[in-house]
């Protein structure tokens, strides 16, 4: 059996609540998951440190703890992890914001911290708005942003997710990244 089978196969017996699965398919994905992270976490303000695994775990227990998901494939699980990451960075920055306009201070453990500018914070919330706005109009792009912006894929991964040509996802990636800075910035 392939891993890509193998993981499939643990991400379905997962599904149909084989806890023994989930610790059997972590070991397998863990590589992948904290490269997704790492790609987010890139995008942040240099000179601070990477916190990846917080990102993961974080991403992982929100799955753990909510309804069980009927996995599809392996892609299918990346996909959506990367974009609970991508909302777990969203909240972060959001709160962060809501604290610099007054909101109350807390008792934070430094190795949980996320480091985000306030600008940063501001263009994730920013971008976060206008991907939602996108997804509204065409979901496909809404979803290559996406998985290429936040999850680190390449073009040829994310037409494999997709079921899409190279070609078409080069293609709506220019689009939506046209269309996001219009929208984000008000530039042509």
């Amino acid at each position: 059996m392939t891993r890509t089978h193998e993981i499939t196969d643990l991400l379905q017996a997962w599904s149909r609540g084989d806890s023994e699965a989930l610790a059997k398919l972590l070991p397998l994905v863990d590589h992948e998951l904290e490269r997704i992270a790492h790609a987010f976490m890139k995008k942040e303000r240099t000179g601070r440190s990477l916190h990846t695994s917080a990102l993961v775990q974080e991403a992982l227990a929100s799955l753990i703890v909510d309804k069980p998901v009927d996995w599809q494939s392996r892609k299918h699980f990346f996909a959506i992890v990367a974009w609970r990451m991508r909302e777990k960075l969203v909240d972060h920055a959001r709160r962060r914001l809501a604290g610099r306009r007054g909101g109350g201070a807390e008792h934070v453990n430094v190795d949980d911290v996320f480091f985000l500018s306030n600008k940063m914070s501001e263009e994730l919330d920013l971008l976060d708005k206008a991907l939602k706005k996108l997804a509204r109009i065409d979901q496909r792009k809404e979803r290559i942003v996406e998985l290429r912006y936040f999850g680190g894929f390449t073009l040829e991964e994310i037409a494999e997710q997709l079921s899409v040509s190279p070609k078409t996802v080069e293609r709506e990636w220019g689009f939506a990244r046209a269309w996001l800075k219009r929208e984000i910035y008000g530039e042509d």
